[in-house]
């Protein structure tokens, strides 16, 4: 596993894009992490509030909140590390460097272990950041003190974790499925965050649908199985009732579209021509 690892980080490290991707997703984590109290304090500059309340008030960064909070905005940005995947496989095709691999001696099998461990040390970095910057914003923000509470809900560490795992397998496959990284970049992203969005949409709210089973069906969808993983936190705050927890339904149904993403890249290793 290390050689495959490191045989991964050899190929990459040399990237120019690489090392632009990964600057432009720690900037974004870094937003995300530390700016959600500059936001609040400027929209009090600006005269804003919600319902008469001081926005400045309002507990974002209170533990145990703060967990679901920061990971459910970090989910915003995975797409730069999918990005990462997709050139990665696609320089690999251009290059002819798996079939120098295998060539080598190295199996398909080790080649797609290199990738899968090059996707779960991204997920782990970030998760760790995300882990260390809250411990940090919690120590100077939250009203709430308490290792009940610092550590209570860290199951939306996990779900982000496995959010970015499954969101990079996706990637990885649509990378062998069409060998242009330009395409394959641009499909993912409008995908995400435009055509499955707004068909789920439709299916869920649209008032011919949503008493049937087309809200139901809209949930097993590729993107929606991975955001259902960490739910929308926020209306907690102007008293509506939010889903704080990581439904095991969630993970039952994006575990399910994982295994298919891992089924089919090794059948394309395994049975295509990759020259």
């Amino acid at each position: 596993m290390i050689r495959a690892l490191k045989l991964e980080w050899l190929k990459i490290r040399n990237y120019r894009i690489f090392w632009i991707l990964t600057g432009m997703y720690l900037l974004a984590l870094l937003v995300i992490t530390s700016g959600g109290t500059f936001f609040l304090q400027w929209l009090k500059s600006e005269g804003a509030d919600f319902r008469g309340i001081d926005p400045t008030i309002i507990p974002i960064n209170d533990f145990p909140d703060i967990w679901q909070n920061t990971t459910y905005l970090a989910s915003y940005v995975i797409f730069l590390l999918a990005f990462i995947v997709i050139i990665s496989v696609n320089n690999d095709l251009t290059y002819h460097t798996l079939r120098q691999n295998v060539i080598d001696g190295i199996s398909k099998k080790e080649y797609l272990a290199s990738k899968m461990l090059m996707i779960i040390s991204m997920a782990v970095v970030s998760t760790l950041l995300i882990f260390f910057a809250g411990l940090v914003n919690g120590a100077i923000y939250s009203h709430v003190r308490g290792a009940e509470y610092i550590f209570d809900q860290m199951e939306f560490l996990a779900a982000f974790f496995y959010q970015i795992v499954i969101y990079c397998s996706l990637a990885f496959l649509l990378a062998m499925l069409i060998k242009k990284a330009g395409f394959v970049i641009v499909a993912l992203f409008l995908y995400t965050i435009m055509f499955e969005p707004i068909v789920a949409a439709i299916l869920i709210n649209a008032p011919f649908f949503r008493d049937g089973i087309a809200p139901e069906i809209a949930q097993f969808f590729p993107i929606k199985a991975i955001n259902n993983l960490i739910s929308v936190p926020f209306g907690r705050y102007i008293f509506m009732e939010i889903q704080d927890y990581v439904s095991l339904k969630s993970v039952a149904i994006a575990t399910g579209w994982f295994v298919v993403y891992l089924g089919l890249i090794y059948y394309i290793l395994k049975k295509r021509d990759l020259k």
